[in-house]
């Protein structure tokens, strides 16, 4: 692992070629999994701000979860997620989700690219597949590789994206665009040290 002021990043991210493709996954990220996306406590509010705005987005199963137990859950102390909608295996979708086409999407996104908040989706789900978790002072960055995600894993070697590049927006939101600097001349210099990653120019980021 490398570390880029209080962040711990890790090696995965050396050469991970990487770029969604909602084609292959239908965007199976919002809809499976134990818990809803994980929220920094700050955002629990902006989830209950955005919500009349997305509200016409989403299930009428979805609005009826939001108002039975809100738009998020503590589910441990000081750990926060968006609420889900029930299924057969107790979690089943985010309550936000969308679907357009049989894919689904998030509908704080859509809403947010419309011009019509100004709330972006929460900052985990823009970073998947990294997760993020704090250690004391430090945030500790692990790349999520799961099944799931193949698609993205194949697009990014077929188009030469990596993960580094496909995240910068999201990555810069969370920590800023300073240390997302100091993170891209960090990241080359461990490949250097290691001889580990791609030789090439860096690939524009896809937004």
């Amino acid at each position: 692992m490398f570390a880029v002021d209080h962040v711990l990043l890790s090696d995965d991210l050396l050469d991970a070629p990487f770029a969604c493709d909602l084609r292959v996954c239908s965007g199976g990220c919002c809809v499976q999994g134990e818990a809803g996306a994980p929220l920094l406590e700050d955002e629990c509010a902006a989830m209950e701000a955005v919500y009349p705005v997305v509200a016409p987005l989403m299930t009428p199963e979805a609005r009826a979860v939001v108002a039975r137990e809100g738009a998020w859950e503590e589910t441990a102390p000081g750990h926060f997620n968006t609420a889900c909608v029930p299924d057969k295996t107790g979690s089943g979708p985010c309550v936000f989700v969308t679907t357009e086409r049989g894919v689904a999407l998030c509908g704080i996104e859509k809403a947010f690219r419309a011009g019509k908040t100004d709330v972006q989706k929460p900052v985990s789900c823009h970073l998947y597949p990294l997760r993020i978790q704090n250690v004391g002072d430090m945030d500790v960055v692990n790349y999520e590789q799961i099944d799931l995600c193949e698609g993205g894993r194949t697009r990014g070697c077929r188009s030469a994206i990596q993960l580094a590049d496909f995240l910068a927006e999201p990555l810069a939101r969370r920590y800023g665009a300073d240390w997302y600097a100091r993170f891209r001349t960090a990241l080359q210099e461990r490949r250097d040290a290691l001889g580990i990653g791609p030789q090439t120019a860096a690939i524009p980021a896809l937004f």
